[in-house]
């Protein structure tokens, strides 16, 4: 018989696994440990390591500008789709950003402790870095990772 099983520290394997990706250069639409990935990538590459290596869907091209251009919650829409919405986000939870008021959102980080996110920073790299204020007054969302599932075939 086969069933699900909750694999309860996913929020724990997704905090070490983002670590491994601090010092990636930033690099617009990439997503390759070591050689380069933007915000999306590195929570992307962080899928890809929790639940294998296919993705939920693929993302749109996008340009620096998108969310301005567009004027679409497309990066908030696609967590709503596919990670599970906290009120209080704990370390290995997505962090969904609005950088200025009346924009949409356009920049995602994973809690990595109380105090500190790990992210793609534009120009520089991937870095785990203190969620001063001007970083936890622009928190738009929380999610947190869907349960890890194991198929269990020894009943």
């Amino acid at each position: 018989m086969m069933h699900d099983r909750l694999c309860p520290d996913i929020r724990l394997q997704a905090v070490e696994m983002a670590r491994d990706w601090i010092g990636t250069p930033y690099v617009h639409q990439a997503s390759a440990i070591g050689a380069g990935c933007d915000c999306l990538g590195l929570v992307r590459g962080v899928w890809r390591g929790l639940y294998g290596p296919n993705e939920p869907e693929a993302p749109p091209n996008y340009t620096p500008d998108w969310a301005e251009a567009r004027g679409e919650e497309t990066l908030l829409a696609a967590c709503r789709r596919w990670l599970v919405p906290v009120e209080t986000p704990a370390p290995g939870d997505v962090l969904v950003f609005r950088l200025r008021p009346g924009v949409p959102c356009k920049h995602v980080g994973i809690l990595s402790d109380e105090n500190r996110f790990i992210h793609a920073y534009w120009g520089r790299s991937v870095v785990e870095g203190w969620l001063r204020p001007v970083w936890s007054a622009r928190i738009a969302a929380a999610f947190a990772f869907p349960p890890l599932t194991f198929e269990d075939d020894d009943t």
